[in-house]
């Protein structure tokens, strides 16, 4: 079980060689309790055995008892020795636990994978998925340059290629470039067999836009003026829209975006410069919005929706110059932890409380936006 296995992390991270280690990562990608993006991840990601060993725990646990007992089973296979050093339970203990109770669990999750409530997932659509990831990071104007996004962009990217989507990745584009990222994406050949997409942005914004590369001010004898380089997110929604994307018609579409909508805020934010304090992802103080309408015809226009936004209209967002922004952490973390358990929406929701709950004074607050989700997406089968 889960349990069992945490409680010999320890144990497991000082003794586990690197060779037993790259054996059992081969058998839980062969038995898909890993995917190729989580193998590369723990193998690349963790420059010291110790650290691969521990979030090779981290990541399976993650997953529930029967992925657990598949490593446990897969550690007395590779190295007897540690298995009883360790005091692992047997197989046998497996089985007992099945017993008494493991069949009514395994109706349960297969109960709910068929719940007409629940948008399907299983594992051939997960084979098709595909997300676009785009990230400003270099700017025309050097002061806008947005340190730490790098590390955004490679957490996000980890993430969700550890969810099995492939990731068509973009990175400082200008306003009509991102349109065109995600008009191309909306033809992409992979969505007529997925079970859902990601569309992540994060660049600065401001009120129903996001900025591009060569967004900037400029200076006239009457003051400064905005130069125009930005990508209206209402594009997002009309690109993928169900009658102009049939390929993702009834289909879950998560958005996010990480930028601000505005220049509100409660403290003074000193620059980028100061590598170890907060900065913010405005850059303009426009309350510019360019919503929609609703509409239909035969299918519901937008459908299956739902955008995660990195703060309330007309406020700020934060990232810091190292580690980088504020929402990506608190989003990268939940949903390595709980993606198993919980649908997308309570997913999004407990990234909120998580900033409700920290010491954060700056007032920063995400929010669930436009969401036209029908039923409970889950990342994951028979949840």
């Amino acid at each position: 079980m889960a349990e069992e296995l945490f409680k010999v992390r320890s144990a497991f991270v000082a003794k586990v060689s690197i060779a037993v280690m790259e054996d059992i990562l081969d058998d839980l990608f062969t038995n898909e309790v890993l995917n190729d993006g989580e193998r590369e991840a723990i193998i690349e990601g963790n420059p010291t055995r110790k650290n691969k060993a521990r979030t090779l725990v981290d990541n399976v646990k993650h997953k529930g008892d029967d992925a657990s007992w598949k490593m446990i089973d897969y550690i007395k296979k590779h190295d007897p020795v540690l298995f009883k050093e360790l005091g692992l339970p047997t197989q046998s203990s497996k089985e007992a636990a099945g017993a008494d109770g493991s069949s009514s669990s395994k109706n349960s999750r297969t109960s709910k994978k068929n719940d007409e409530k629940i948008y399907p997932v299983t594992p051939e659509s997960m084979k098709s998925r595909v997300a676009l990831l785009i990230t400003n990071i270099t700017f025309r104007d050097a002061q806008k340059d947005r340190n730490g996004a790098k590390r955004d962009e490679q957490n996000m990217e980890r993430l969700l290629q550890t969810f099995g989507y492939e990731v068509v990745r973009y990175r400082d584009c200008t306003g009509k470039q991102v349109d065109k990222a995600v008009l191309d994406f909306s033809k992409h050949p992979k969505l007529k067999d997925t079970d859902s997409v990601f569309v992540v942005i994060m660049s600065h914004g401001k009120r129903g836009h996001v900025l591009g590369v060569n967004w900037s001010h400029k200076q006239t004898e009457k003051g400064a003026t905005e130069e125009e380089d930005v990508f209206p997110i209402d594009n997002i929604f009309k690109h993928l829209a169900s009658d102009k994307c049939k390929a993702l018609e009834n289909k879950p579409k998560i958005v996010i975006i990480q930028a601000c909508r505005g220049d509100e805020k409660g403290t003074v934010i000193i620059s980028d410069g100061a590598k170890k304090d907060l900065v913010c992802d405005n850059a303009s103080a426009s309350d510019d919005n360019n919503m929609a309408e609703d509409g239909q015809r035969y299918v519901h226009k937008e459908k299956d929706f739902i955008a995660f936004l990195s703060c309330t209209p007309d406020t700020v967002s934060y990232r810091h110059p190292e580690t980088g922004s504020v929402l990506i952490g608190h989003l990268v973390d939940v949903l390595n932890k709980h993606a198993r358990e919980e649908h997308i929406e309570e997913l999004f929701r407990m990234v909120t409380q998580r900033f409700e709950e920290s010491d954060l004074k700056h007032g920063q607050m995400p929010n669930r936006d436009r969401v036209s989700l029908t039923k409970n997406f889950y990342l994951f089968p028979g949840n």
